[in-house]
């Protein structure tokens, strides 16, 4: 009989034992670089976060990155400005990961126009229309002529494109103002999540919060709530 239990004692040891270094085999940290995908350049402060897992973690300031993981785990990389990327781990080693600049952003001097100041963004406004002009004074005939040169230049239509979306980051300011979580919060009650998608899906127009009052405002947001509620 005790011969028995220390046998069987013998094997659930070699089980255990088993079990543990099969765990050591496959838990792993995974190691990356984040890279933008024209320049080369190492980005910093990219969230990366394991899908099987939910843990986040973010690159450093030479971007680099590690995180717990396993072969075949699913990773997102994510950073304003970039288009979110989903890597596949199927190898181990060093993993090198290039972020595509999103086509709806643009970048003043290095800095994302979601994070320029609202007097530089009014700064770089002014600046845009100014280069994108495309007329410019007679100085044969007087009053103003189109000039060519401005209206197809490489330059002058790069600055036409960047002031519209100038122009739409200062909007989108001023309409999230007004309809700001907090405001939102003090009307009705939503969560985290439900709120992000709350104000993409109800963002009133700049017209509208222009001329509302604090009445429309809270009007706006009951009647969008219910909306949201109800899946309509």
């Amino acid at each position: 009989m005790k011969k028995n239990i220390q046998l069987h004692a013998f094997f659930f040891f070699l089980l255990l034992f088993g079990f543990c270094v099969n765990l050591s085999v496959n838990a792993q940290e995974i190691k990356g670089i984040v890279h933008e995908l024209e320049s080369s350049q190492r980005l910093r402060d990219v969230v990366v976060k394991n899908l099987r897992t939910n843990e986040t973690t973010q690159t450093d300031a030479e971007g680099n990155f590690m995180i717990s993981g396993n072969i075949n785990d699913l990773l997102t990389f994510t950073q304003s400005g970039y288009e979110v990327d989903t890597t596949f781990i199927y190898q181990e080693g060093i993993q090198r990961i290039y972020l595509i600049r999103d086509s709806k952003s643009i970048v003043i001097d290095e800095v994302i126009i979601s994070r320029l100041t609202d007097s530089r963004l009014a700064y770089e406004i002014e600046r845009a229309k100014s280069e994108g002009q495309v007329t410019e004074a007679s100085q044969t005939r007087g009053g103003l002529r189109v000039s060519l040169s401005r209206l197809f230049g490489r330059q002058s239509k790069m600055a036409r494109k960047n002031l519209d979306l100038l122009l739409e980051e200062q909007n989108n300011r001023k309409v999230d103002r007004l309809f700001s979580e907090q405001a939102i919060r003090a009307i009705v009650p939503l969560t985290d999540t439900e709120m992000a998608l709350f104000r993409e899906q109800f963002r009133p127009s700049l017209e509208f919060i222009e001329t509302a009052s604090p009445e429309d405002i809270r009007a706006y947001v009951l009647d969008s709530y219910g909306k949201f509620k109800s899946g309509k």
